[in-house]
C-alpha cells in the first residue's frame, strides 16, 4: 500500500503519504493503521520514524490512539475541539493559564487512580521510557518536553478510556507551551522528575490513592514553578 521512503526526516514522508491516502478516499475515517511494527515493514523504515510520524499524524486531527485497539483514522473531532480550548486559552489571556491549571487539577489525580487500577505492562514500560528520555535530555528542552507529555499521555491511555485520552490529547499543545515555561525555571525539570516518579511508582503498585496524591503532589508542583517561569519562552 505504501512506498519505502528515504529522507533524512523520514517522519514526514510517511505523514505525506498517510494524508495523501486520506485525501483520495483509499483511507476513510474509522479505518484502522497498521499496528506499528508493520507500518514500519511497509516503509521501510525504523520503529522509532513511524511513532513519529503517528504523533504527527494525531497532532494534525488525521488519527487518534485507543489502547488495547490500535490507531483509526478520525474525522478530525478532536482537532477541531483542540483548536477552540487553544483559541479560549489564547483569548483569556492571562487568566487562561490558571484555566489550564484548573483543568488538570479536576482530571488528571483521577485518571492517574484510573490508571493504577487499570494499567497494562505496556502501558508500563511508555511510562518507564519517557522517564528515561526525560532523564537523558536535560540539555535538550524539546526532546524533553515531548517525553514529559508522552508520560501524560501514557497515563491517559492506562486509564482505558477513550473520552478521557481524546480530552487530554485536545490540551497537548497547550501543556507543550506550559511546559516549555517550567523547563527554564531553575529546578523546574528536577522537580518534575521526582514527581514523575512517585506516579509511577504509585501506578506500578497499583494505588490508586497513591497515585491520586502524587498527580496532586505535582500539579501543585507545576503550579508553583509556572509562577516563578519566565514569561515569554523566545
Amino acid at each position: 500500500m505504501y512506498k519505502a521512503v528515504r529522507s533524512s526526516r523520514l517522519y514526514e514522508q510517511i505523514v505525506e503519504q498517510v494524508e495523501e491516502s486520506i485525501h483520495k478516499g483509499a483511507m476513510k475515517p474509522g479505518d484502522q493503521l497498521p499496528p506499528e511494527r508493520e507500518l514500519a515493514l511497509q516503509f521501510g523504515v525504523s520503529r522509532t520514524a513511524v511513532r513519529e510520524a503517528v504523533k504527527a499524524l494525531r497532532e494534525k486531527g488525521h488519527v487518534e490512539a485507543f489502547p488495547g485497539r490500535g490507531t483509526f483514522i478520525t474525522d478530525g473531532t478532536s482537532h477541531a475541539i483542540r483548536q477552540s480550548l487553544d483559541r479560549m486559552i489564547r483569548i483569556g489571556q492571562p487568566e487562561g493559564s490558571s484555566y489550564l491549571a484548573e483543568v488538570r487539577e479536576i482530571l488528571e489525580p483521577e485518571i492517574a487512580a484510573l490508571a493504577a487500577a487499570r494499567v497494562d505492562e505496556q502501558d508500563l514500560s511508555s511510562m518507564r521510557e519517557q522517564i528515561v528520555a526525560m532523564d537523558e535530555s536535560r540539555n535538550d528542552s524539546e526532546s524533553f518536553i515531548e517525553a514529559d507529555l508522552d508520560f501524560h499521555l501514557a497515563l491517559a491511555e492506562a486509564a482505558a478510556n477513550p473520552l478521557i485520552l481524546s480530552l487530554i490529547d485536545s490540551i497537548v499543545g497547550l501543556l507543550r507551551e506550559q511546559r516549555m515555561r517550567i523547563f527554564l525555571t531553575d529546578g523546574g525539570p528536577e522537580r518534575g522528575q521526582y514527581h514523575h516518579r512517585r506516579i509511577l511508582e504509585a501506578i506500578e503498585n497499583r494505588d490508586p490513592i497513591g497515585a491520586r496524591e502524587a498527580m496532586k503532589a505535582h500539579l501543585r508542583q507545576v503550579r508553583e514553578d509556572s509562577k516563578s517561569s519566565p514569561s515569554r519562552t523566545d
